[in-house]
């Protein structure tokens, strides 16, 4: 079964093989999704192209997800490809190195504070502002989030307080996006390595952690976490909307 056959899904996130975004690709395409992806500047494009490849899209757009003018011109530059699409896939997550080594209230500061509040959390906002007019109804968006938005996690520090008014966000684009039919939703990631999580101090500890006091014993999988993905990109999930689905082996409950 091809739950996701025609649909077209944009997916802003994927760094390397190692992305949750990825996994999400991945399962998309495995499910007949036509795929388009989002990068930030020359170097990640070059990461993504190979990746690309593999999925059978040659749509790679630049967008700097701070920039009002800059989203405005991807969503203009994808309709003349795609015309109206189906779907969102938002995994966006930046901070300084320092703030996820160090003790919180030593290292936070201003401007990094409200420079992460814009790009993981507003972001998901201007992105929505900006693509509803080009979605179908019936169509879904989904973003990345983690128990450290609800949950004091050691080091997470900043990306707490951002990854929690990003499932806020969740909440009330849900309501205003469900007037025309559309469903906005988060997964709640268990600890899982890629190159952003690695730089979190100690990371190694929380997956270990995670792995022994979890009901299922282990670490959660990109492949787990992109086939929830898929199924909430799907019309399966029609009536689902404004929800945190945690899929991290059973490790919130404990």
């Amino acid at each position: 079964m091809s739950f996701l056959k025609n649909k077209k899904i944009l997916i802003f996130g994927v760094k390397n093989y190692f992305s949750i975004a990825w996994g999400i690709a991945i399962s998309m395409y495995k499910q007949k999704a036509k795929l388009a992806f989002v990068y930030h500047n020359k170097k990640s494009k070059q990461k993504i192209i190979p990746l690309a490849k593999e999925v059978n899209s040659k749509i790679i757009l630049q967008c700097d997800v701070n920039s009002d003018e800059s989203i405005k011109k991807l969503f203009i530059k994808l309709f003349k490809i795609w015309g109206m699409f189906d779907g969102i896939i938002h995994s966006i997550a930046y901070v300084p190195r320092i703030q996820l080594n160090k003790d919180f209230i030593k290292t936070i500061n201003r401007i990094n504070f409200l420079n992460a509040i814009e790009t993981n959390s507003f972001s998901l906002i201007a992105i929505i502002k900006e693509a509803e007019k080009f979605l179908n109804k019936k169509s879904s968006i989904l973003t990345l989030t983690y128990i450290g938005a609800i949950k004091c996690i050691p080091y997470y520090n900043i990306m707490g307080i951002t990854k929690a008014a990003l499932e806020s966000s969740v909440r009330y684009l849900s309501i205003s996006m469900g007037k025309k039919n559309i469903r906005v939703n988060a997964i709640s990631s268990g600890s899982i390595k890629t190159t952003a999580s690695y730089v979190i101090k100690n990371f190694h500890k929380i997956m270990s952690t995670d792995r022994n006091y979890s009901p299922l014993n282990r670490n959660v999988t990109t492949k787990e976490i992109g086939n929830v993905a898929a199924f909430l990109c799907s019309d399966l999930s029609s009536g689902i909307t404004g929800q945190v689905i945690y899929v991290d082996v059973g490790r919130n409950i404990m």
